[in-house]
């Protein structure tokens, strides 16, 4: 089966970009950032960005290049005869599929929250009320199962498209209009009476807040944020790589990747914070900030309807593009296992996607009860840890010891695919960081997710 391949390289950075950016990006960046001191804990972030994830957004890349293959086959394209990097395949392709279990859920309520807003159904409503909108959502299991198919089908119909008719030309547009949409919002945030003292919050370095928190605390909350916020690790990267050509080497494409990634977690930084202080409200983490926080917000804002819609659009756009992404992924791991075509993948998937996606909407009502890390835990919560703290880590640990093993793929071989075309090459001095340092960097980052959840929580 002739491999497909982007029309363009624009293409395949934007999707990639697509892939990386997430709603983490929206509402955790902009939290831990104030949070830990400011642009003090940006610049700490910035740096751990181009030596954590880049390097392994890289190896990604190349693997995925290489085989022209999905992560389902393409360790058992290049490993070497006997040895067993491929079942590394199995664990990419739950990794995939765990992710759009609970990202469908939430891309649901985007979507809802964006008909709510647009319909004026936060007008004139109190602090409370706004609050009680979201926790009655939750209570709605038949709504919130209805969006989270309504994107299912969405997803899956681009996918069904191909690559360059669907995948590529439909997330070109969606990317664009989330920049522009981004554009129009931070414009408008800035511009607020009293916004300059969210800016100086958001972006004057405070030495002491960090002192406050902890040099170890910030270091490792900037690590974590670097780390998670590609989604390297489960193949979600590889596959995008298999796509390409071999005009321009990988490390400027992951650079330029990265670059979008962080552009929008900037910009989401510049539109939250500003608007807090505006209206003198400190910014919450999590689901808070943008199903109450901000919809309090808009409701105190001039053309606030119109503002939160389009701050809804956004919202929606950032978790489609992430879905439409992965979706793809989930397809080429049917079509390179059984050679299924795009249709008959696209068809069975609608309906096992939605089907392993209703445990997370139900574990907010009727399974509620089920709590499996503790109280106040849920079904999303434990499809989160299970992909942010294990398969995400120990995944790009494979890559980066599969790219510079022996026993692996090989140095060399990473090397020569990286580095082949026009554009940045792999520094080749960094060898020992990237084969002796940086697994032991992700080792620590691994065990300091299970040490955050059990013991630091409890002390």
């Amino acid at each position: 089966m002739q491999r497909e391949k982007f029309s363009s390289r624009l293409g395949f950075l934007l999707i990639s970009a697509g892939c990386a950016i997430g709603l983490g990006n929206v509402y955790r960046f902009p939290f831990i950032t104030g949070q830990y001191g400011g642009a003090a804990f940006v610049l700490i972030y910035l740096i751990f960005l181009l030596i954590l994830g880049l390097p392994i957004m890289v190896m990604e890349f190349a693997v995925g290049r290489a085989s022209q293959k999905s992560a389902a086959t393409s360790f058992r394209i290049l490993e070497p005869k006997g040895s067993k990097w491929h079942f590394h395949g199995y664990f990419s392709i739950i990794g995939n599929y765990l992710l759009m279990m609970s990202y469908t859920t939430i891309a649901g309520w985007m979507l809802i929250y964006f008909f709510k807003m647009a319909l004026g159904e936060f007008s004139e409503k109190s602090p409370q009320q706004v609050e009680e909108v979201f926790h009655s959502l939750m209570l709605q299991p038949g709504l919130m199962a209805l969006f989270m198919i309504i994107v299912v089908v969405l997803g899956f119909g681009v996918c069904s498209l191909g690559l360059q008719n669907g995948v590529e030309k439909i997330i070109k547009v969606m990317m664009v209009s989330l920049f522009l949409v981004m554009g129009i919002l931070v414009i408008r945030s800035v511009t607020l009476p009293g916004a300059s003292q969210g800016l100086r919050f958001y972006l004057l370095p405070d030495f002491q807040k960090m002192l406050d928190q902890g040099i170890g605390t910030v270091v490792f909350a900037a690590m974590g944020q670097a780390f998670f916020t590609l989604s390297i690790g489960i193949g979600s990267m590889a596959i995008f790589g298999s796509y390409i050509d071999k005009k321009h080497s990988l490390t400027g494409e992951a650079i330029s990747i990265t670059f979008l990634d962080t552009m929008v977690a900037l910009l989401s930084g510049l539109i939250i914070f500003p608007a807090c202080f505006s209206f003198g409200v400190r910014p919450d983490s999590g689901f808070n900030l943008v199903f109450v926080t901000l919809p309090n917000i808009f409701n105190s804002m001039a053309g606030g309807r119109l503002w939160g819609s389009l701050f809804f659009v956004f919202m929606t756009f950032a978790a489609m593009s992430t879905v439409i992404a992965v979706f793809e992924n989930i397809i080429s791991f049917s079509m390179d296992l059984w050679s299924w075509t795009r249709k008959k993948s696209v068809i069975i998937n609608i309906f096992l996607v939605i089907l392993l996606s209703l445990p997370c909407v139900l574990g907010f009502n009727l399974l509620s009860s089920f709590q499996p890390l503790g109280s106040g835990s849920n079904i999303l919560v434990l499809e989160d840890f299970i992909i942010s703290n294990n398969l995400l880590p120990l995944g790009s640990l494979v890559y980066l010891l599969f790219c510079t093993s022996r026993y692996g793929w090989g140095w060399k071989n990473f090397l020569r695919e990286a580095d082949m075309g026009n554009g940045i090459k792999f520094p080749k001095w960094t060898r020992v960081y990237v084969s002796y340092i940086l697994p032991l960097i992700v080792l620590m980052i691994f065990f300091k997710g299970y040490y955050d959840l059990f013991f630091a929580s409890a002390a």
